[in-house]
Parts: C-alpha cells; structure tokens; sequence
C-alpha cells in the first residue's frame, strides 16, 4: 500500500482522518521520538499524544525530523483536567501547540470530564469551540465520555465533537457508548484497541493476545491476534491508534490492508465482550486526576 492512500474516516466537519495512528500513551520522552520516527517511516500519518503524557515536544520532533511535508501528519492531542475553564484552556493550547511546534493541531480533544466540577468542562469546550472557528484547531472531540455525560454534554455546546476516544477492544466493545456516538454523529477512537490492558485484569484474567478465538481467526487468516482486532475496528467503523515502542510491532500493527474478517468473523468477536472496564470509570469523580499538572511550554 502507498503511504499516500492510506485509508481515512471522514469526521462530522468533513475533516479527513487516517484509520490508523500511533498512540504515545506512557511511551517516555526520550523513546517517543524513535517510535514515532519508525511510525511515520512505515507508513503511519496520524500520532496521537496528550499534554498528560509529557511527550509533545518529542512527537513534534520526530515529525520534524521526517522530513514528511507538516500538511501530511494528522497530530492529535488532548487537554489535561487541571487546564479545564476557558481562559486555562485556551493557554493550554498554546503550551501543546509550543511542544509541538506547529502553528495548527488537527484534532483537539479534553482528555477527561471533570464530572466533579461539569461547569469547568464545558467551558473548556466553549474555548475549543473558539480555537476552532478561529482556524487554530482543524477539529475538537473529546475523551472518555460515557453516553450519560455525553447526554448532559451535547446540550451546553454549540459544536458536536468531531470525535470521542474511549477505551474499546474485544473485551470491552461500549455497545451503548458507540450507538450513542453513532446517532450524534461523532467518530469513535478507540484507545487500548487490541486489549492491552487486558494483562492488569488480575493473574487468572486472559488477555486479548492469548484469547482462543482471536488466536485461531489470526491462524486461519495469516495475522496475530493484534491484527485481526485492529481490522475488526476498522471494519466497523471506529479509527484505533495502536501504541508501541518497538519498530517490528509498529509496522505489524500497520499491515492490516490485505486481508478482511468476514461479519460470521465480526460477530464472533463482538460476542468476546466481558463488559470489564480496564481504566477509571469517567462517570465517577478523579481526585486523583487533579494532581498533575502541565508544565510551561
């Protein structure tokens, strides 16, 4: 496959956005710039980082470093809870956009709600709503959000988000969530899309890599286990950003083009849903969240 006719997902504001990312979550500064340097030479051209993870200056030199033109790079990020109000909000975007080292983000998210302080969200999103119409910001989305706080959410903004990134694999497939972004128009992403986090379940837990089902569909279509969840998303519907630090796993976690799971395939794998929420639950309050805070750019 070209790296130029990679697959995209069209967001509600007709803004055009690869299937497929990289996602730097927990990936530490000094090894983002290789991972993302190893991404964009496979063929990747969306990275998804955070101010939370303290790795944007990293993604930004890395697409520096390339040499791949800045307008073919989507660059996703998300604004931390502690820069939640529409002032803070609006400062923190230019702290990401100065880690970054771009004048325009494609894709700005708020990394949580703060169900504790609701008021503060909104607010935030009110300033999204500001960078986008001023063309600092290319779209804006949000995170974690469950169908009962996107229900008190959509309400209060002027602008649907463009996108919501949750946590969704085999083991978890938001059934509701998704039909709720389906019916508002907003594209799921899926964070921990192969069921990483399955492993911190608990010793007596399987995890989606050693999974019976998905061992023997990757055997009968020549791909891991990883690879037929990443084309199960694809195929219904939701973009995924896959993370790794290792050059092997990131182009294997690319090589999804060549083949197509059946629906008889499709349904086998939504039937492997537990309904087991591996991170924090985003309706429930995070004190734990405000104890982070971004630095200066």
């Amino acid at each position: 496959m070209s790296k130029t006719t990679i697959p995209h997902f069209t967001l509600n504001n007709g803004v055009q956005i690869p299937v497929i990312g990289l996602g730097v979550f927990q990936t530490p500064p000094p090894e983002t710039t290789a991972a993302v340097l190893a991404a964009l030479e496979t063929g990747y051209r969306h990275i998804d980082t955070a101010a939370a993870y303290g790795n944007e200056r990293e993604v930004g030199a890395a697409i520096r470093r390339s040499g791949i033109a800045r307008a073919e790079v989507f660059i996703e990020t998300k604004l931390w809870v502690t820069d939640y109000g529409y002032d803070a909000a609006l400062h923190a975007f230019d702290k990401a956009a100065a880690k970054l080292g771009v004048d325009v983000i494609d894709l700005l998210l708020l990394h949580q709600p703060r169900v504790e302080d609701f008021e503060l969200t909104i607010a935030a999103y009110k300033a999204l709503e500001k960078l986008l119409a001023d063309g600092r910001v290319r779209a804006i989305g949000v995170s974690n959000f469950t169908p009962a706080i996107l229900a008190r959410f959509l309400p209060k903004i002027d602008v649907v988000p463009a996108v919501n990134q949750i946590e969704l694999h085999p083991y978890f497939t938001q059934r509701a969530t998704v039909a709720a972004h389906a019916a508002a128009g907003i594209l799921t992403q899926a964070w921990s899309p192969i069921g990483g986090i399955t492993h911190y379940y608990g010793s007596e837990a399987t995890s989606t890599f050693t999974d019976a089902t998905l061992v023997e569909m990757g055997r009968r279509h020549g791909k891991t286990p990883a690879q037929v969840m990443l084309r199960w998303h694809i195929q219904q519907g939701r973009q995924v950003i896959p993370k790794s630090t290792r050059a092997a796993r990131i182009a294997e976690n690319f090589d999804l083009f060549d083949f197509s799971l059946s629906d008889a395939d499709l349904a086998a794998i939504d039937a492997l849903d537990k309904g087991v929420r591996g991170g924090p639950d985003p309706d429930q309050p995070q004190p734990g969240f405000l104890k982070l805070s971004i630095p200066e750019a």
